[in-house]
């Protein structure tokens, strides 16, 4: 009988849609027949095998939304064995390596298909759904873990609702590397990773499922996030130039998208003072094959803060809509944010010659009752991508945002060792950034002799235009960090226009080529991205052109990995990454862009249920400085660190996540004997994080979870005579799965710096000190309809 080829592609559409159907999985087993079997009862799929199943260390855990094939995928992990789909609802285990020893024997490469409930393209949870499998490596896409040259954590959307993180931030305060040195009760969200400042600012340093220009600028709220990934070190070629020329490495957010089964979700929430709210999460496919995509994330909170006298209001609405077909798929993000703050908490500089005082109870705020910022952050992303063939898939994008800030504040500095400090600078400012980002690019996959080859060619194009308006006040009233003082209002005008003060254009051509051989044992990842930036600042007051720059780098990159075995990934690499170059103070000459330089090597360890990963690396950074009258940038700053971590499943009632990163900082050329070999500014010698979590066996469906947070001494000036402690703080948590109605239901329940400690928490790039949160606690409950 002949089939006609309608038919046949009729069916494989059919067999498609099976085997990218999701099952709600939450098993743990301690023997590969016993998760066969566990598998098969909830999916009702036919699993067979006839080979001899090899024993597994400790226990594996399967939960979660996902496809039959992504949970075999889980299960099999590490053992080598691997699977071939025989029919609707059917595979068999296989092992490649027997069957490839076989004389005569036709091999068949199994079929591979990995799922998500939200996002069939995203590499699956691990054991213990904390951490994913892999992350986006910039222009090269997803990649699973263990074939990466570099250092990778994506953060799924499992633990950032059971954290009840709020923003993105809250999100990264679990990874070692990572700190937040901003005051949560603060206007902005700032980062650090590897000890150097990613600051998010008006040009945002955040990028958007891949792509810089359209994340929310000064703070991401969590709701649309699917993932939050942080690749480690310098990255130009893999993500292209920061906007705010970060080049600790790169966080990226990844939207949720419609998942195969429709979700009514909705939460509501009290806490972090008397704060309340809730969120909503709705999701549809539509069409024949649910080809359609839709979902939508919003949220609104409103409420005092744990801050004195703060009051804080936010809101967002997240739509993504796509479209998922046998060649092309598309899609479309657009968000909106809004944030208001009544007092919104200021850092402290701190003045010369001054000892830092201890720091007072976090619930002090010396920020008036007057004073306020109001921030909106619009952003809208298109993205494609079309198959011409089995190997060459054309992409690309287009997109941007605005964000607009007014606000009334000053910035207060330390005037005595008794607290009493000066509210410098009050002004009323209004701030409007809007950016532009476009790109397109083609992958291709073949092969030459026996070597496998990946490659990626793409051209960016960012461009930025930043608008401020100022009015300052003659009077800077005085207050104390201990004992606040209510000032009466200081009346400031508001600025009657926003003049344009600086424009930028980022365009790039990158090239980048992964390279395997012996069934992907040894891979090889070689390329370059040239970028060009253009930059124009203005005069506030005649529009003039006050500096121009243009410049252009290339900058390279080779990473190398080798899997001696299946579990054990050795890689190596070298980055480099991209900043501005500044501008001279008084003749306004633009410098060259400065190029950042890592070498890191390290192990990964994946034992199936828990993985580790340990590494070393050393980054180099030129600054600007003056060096007998003349202006260049022949500074530098070396930061060397080590850095190791654990996520997974102890056992399948323990989980851990976390772990230690010990840095060693140094400004190893500068202007001045005083400062050169000092410790740079806000680069602690030690990060620690562990979480634990435990599923208490005398209530089912309880878990309990601790978290112990360190980060060591911290310089505030390169002088190394200003310096802010130690600090620990320990968290706890609890959440209830449960059903009511037959209604899945979730509470959940944090308790932050339980022993309540006073303590400075972090210092920014501009030397300004935050002051640490105080015991908070936050009461969620999450219903699936």
């Amino acid at each position: 009988m002949v089939v006609p080829a309608t038919s046949g592609a009729l069916a494989a559409n059919v067999q498609t849609e099976i085997a990218q159907a999701t099952y709600s999985f939450d098993i743990s087993v301690s023997s590969l027949a016993e998760g066969i079997a566990e598998i098969g009862a909830a999916s009702g799929w036919r699993i067979a095998y006839t080979i001899d199943l090899p024993s597994i260390d400790g226990a594996r855990a399967i939960r979660g939304d996902m496809t039959v094939p992504a949970a075999i995928d889980t299960l099999l992990r590490g053992t080598g064995l691997s699977y071939r789909e025989t029919g609707e609802n059917s595979l068999i285990l296989i092992d490649p390596a027997a069957e490839a020893g076989q004389s005569g024997a036709a091999v068949v490469d199994p079929i591979r298909v990995e799922a998500n409930s939200t996002q069939s393209d995203l590499p699956p949870a691990y054991a213990g759904g904390q951490i994913a499998t892999g992350g986006r490596l910039g222009m090269l896409g997803n990649t699973d873990i263990m074939d990466a040259p570099v250092s990778i954590t994506s953060y799924t959307s499992e633990k950032i609702a059971d954290q009840q993180a709020q923003t993105i931030a809250d999100v990264l305060k679990n990874d070692p590397s990572v700190r937040t040195p901003n005051s949560s009760g603060g206007m902005l969200d700032t980062y650090q990773i590897r000890g150097f400042n990613v600051n998010t600012g008006n040009f945002g340093e955040m990028a958007f499922n891949g792509v810089y220009g359209v994340a929310p600028t000064y703070r991401a709220l969590s709701g649309f996030a699917e993932r939050v990934e942080v690749l480690k070190g310098p990255a130009a070629l893999l993500a292209g130039m920061a906007p705010n020329s970060g080049v600790g490495g790169v966080i990226n957010i990844v939207p949720k998208r419609a998942g195969d089964e429709d979700l009514n979700r909705v939460s509501a929430d009290y806490g972090l003072g008397k704060q309340a709210g809730g969120n909503v999460d709705f999701s549809r496919r539509y069409g024949d094959d649910g080809e359609f995509g839709v979902r939508f994330n919003g949220g609104y909170h409103n409420g005092d803060t744990y801050l004195d006298h703060q009051t804080r209001e936010t809101s967002l609405g997240a739509l993504a809509l796509d479209y998922r077909g046998d060649d092309l798929r598309l899609s479309l993000d657009v968000i909106d944010q809004r944030e208001n703050l009544n007092a919104p908490f200021r850092e402290y500089r701190i003045a010369s010659g001054l000892t830092m005082p201890s720091a007072p109870d976090g619930n002090k705020n010396v920020t008036h009752d007057w004073e306020w910022s109001d921030t909106v952050d619009r952003s809208a992303l298109l993205q494609g991508e079309y198959d011409f063939d089995n190997s060459f898939t054309l992409f690309g994008s287009f997109g941007g945002g605005k964000s607009e800030v007014d606000r009334l504040f000053g910035y207060p500095i330390i005037r005595a060792n008794d607290g009493t400090i000066e509210d410098d600078s009050l002004s009323f400012m209004r701030f409007q950034t809007e950016r532009w980002t476009a790109s397109a690019g083609v992958r291709s996959e073949f092969e030459t002799l026996e070597v496998k080859h990946k490659v990626t060619l793409e051209a960016s194009r960012y461009e930025d235009t930043f608008k401020r308006g100022q009015v300052f006040s003659t009077t800077d009233p005085f207050s104390n960090i201990y004992n606040p003082v209510a000032n009466a209002p200081v009346a400031v005008a508001a600025p009657t226009s926003k003049p344009k003060i600086s424009e930028s254009d980022m365009t790039g051509v990158a090239l980048a080529d992964t390279m395997s051989i012996w069934d992907d044992r040894f891979l090889v990842t070689v390329g370059a991205r040239q970028q060009r930036v253009e930059t124009n600042n203005f005069s506030a007051t005649t529009g003039a052109v006050t500096a121009a720059y243009d410049k252009s780098v290339v900058t390279p990159m080779v990473g190398v990995v080798f899997k001696p075995w299946e579990n054990v990934s050795l890689y190596a690499n070298y980055l480099e990454g991209l900043s501005k170059g500044a501008n001279a103070p008084i003749t306004g000459e633009a410098l060259s862009p400065y190029v950042a330089e890592q070498i890191e090597t390290g192990v990964k360890l994946d034992f199936g249920s828990i993985s580790t990963t340990a590494a070393v690396f050393q980054i180099t950074k030129p600054f600007a400085q003056n060096v007998s009258g003349s202006y260049d940038s022949d500074g530098e700053q070396r930061n060397r660190g080590f850095e190791l971590n654990v996520f997974g499943e102890v056992t399948p009632t323990v989980r851990l996540l976390g772990g230690v990163m010990f840095l060693d900082a140094e400004l190893t050329k500068t202007n001045s004997s005083t400062t050169r070999g000092n410790s740079a500014v806000g680069a602690p010698e030690m990060q620690l994080n562990l979480t634990a979590e435990w599923d208490a066996p005398f209530v089912k469906g309880m878990t309990l979870s601790g978290t112990i947070t360190h980060t060591s001494e911290q310089y505030i000036d390169t002088a190394n005579t200003q310096d802010i402690p130690d600090w620990t703080t320990l968290d706890l948590g609890m959440r209830y799965k449960t059903s009511i109605a037959e209604t899945p239901v979730t509470f959940r329940a944090t308790i932050q710096n339980v022993t309540d400690e006073d303590y400075w928490y972090g210092v920014n790039e501009f030397s300004m000190v935050s002051v640490g949160a105080p015991r908070t606690a936050l009461l969620s409950v999450t219903a699936d309809f």
